[in-house]
């Protein structure tokens, strides 16, 4: 497996594993056993880079993750998020308050079976506590070395800006794929410029730039693309269609699977990205990790551009109430 550095500083495998998927947002979910299992295959094929969160469950995920990696910790790099409030097990708002962090840090820690976190994300921008203060808390944490690096999720080019000056930022974690290219914009620039690493989820469209989802497509009850304009809609979804059939035909002149384009075509952006795909199935995953090795000249990343700016994608990629947490410029 190749490997990447983020913010210049931190190596990880070229590609990591989204784990969002073992206990959120795409049921039905695998057993805890065949979880663990699973994570600990990924590994075995060359992955190092697992990414959690407390919201995932909650807590379920990071237990997982935990119990698949106790054994070999200094072997894998574990990447999980804070900036939920919650009642008991249900989520109520948004929190980045530094008494919420405290808590998330030490329930974060139990569950890894950890002693330190390697990247501790911001889940979400709290508009109610400035980006400073969170920064300054992330601080005490990496001198208490309970973390090693922290970053950002879903947060503006500004907040990024300004949390950086605060204490430097390692990574930025955003949706960024063939199917929502808005990160560059403003984002990827910006990284760029302050050297800070890029971490895109969703990389395969939520499945659809894989060609698995065709129109008409009936998801699984409490399947978060329910929610989603994007897929929602059958009209949309059968227009956007369009990309689906070009990220085809580029695999098939490539000789590989729409995955590994999907991948390829993201790895080829910028040196400091590194995608985490989800996945629960091995062939998959194997078609993701084939992405690694795939390979476009300049030539071929500006006709992919061409094409792609061409093609009109339908739909929002969140709900009006998803859409809200988002922090914009």
């Amino acid at each position: 497996m190749k490997t990447r550095k983020l913010g210049n500083k931190l190596e990880v495998s070229a590609i990591g594993l989204g784990v969002m998927g073992f206990s959120l947002s795409f049921p039905p979910f695998p057993s805890r056993e065949e979880a663990i299992k699973f994570l600990r295959e990924a590994k075995k094929r060359g992955i190092t880079f697992f990414d959690t969160a407390e919201i995932y469950g909650p807590f379920e995920n990071e237990e997982i993750v935990g119990e698949a990696f106790k054994d070999c910790r200094d072997e894998v790099i574990i990447a999980t998020k804070f900036g939920f409030k919650y009642d008991g097990n249900k989520v109520v708002g948004i929190d980045s308050s530094r008494e919420n962090i405290l808590r998330a840090v030490e329930g974060c820690l139990k569950r890894l079976q950890t002693n330190y976190i390697d990247i501790f994300y911001q889940h979400r921008v709290d508009q109610n506590v400035p980006i400073e203060e969170v920064a300054q808390v992330m601080k005490e944490l990496k001198e208490q070395g309970k973390i090693r690096y922290w970053g950002l999720s879903e947060a503006s080019a500004s907040t990024i800006r300004r949390a950086h000056k605060v204490f430097p930022v390692l990574v930025v974690q955003s949706e960024y794929s063939m199917f929502w290219r808005e990160p560059e914009k403003k984002i990827l620039p910006t990284l760029e410029e302050l050297g800070i690493g890029f971490v895109p989820f969703s990389p395969l469209g939520k499945g659809f730039l894989t060609g698995s989802i065709k129109p008409g497509q009936v998801f699984e009850e409490g399947d978060f693309r329910n929610t989603i304009p994007r897929f929602n809609n059958p009209e949309y979804l059968e227009a956007n269609m369009r990309l689906v059939e070009y990220v085809k035909e580029i695999a098939q002149q490539k000789n590989t699977t729409p995955a590994a384009i999907a991948i390829g075509w993201l790895l080829n952006q910028k040196d400091f990205i590194v995608p985490i795909p989800g996945t629960r199935n091995l062939q998959r995953l194997d078609q993701n990790i084939s992405g690694v090795d795939v390979v476009f000249s300049q030539e071929e990343l500006n006709e992919i551009k061409k094409h792609l700016d061409n093609i009109e994608i339908l739909g929002h990629r969140y709900s009006d109430v998803h859409e809200k947490a988002i922090d914009k410029d």
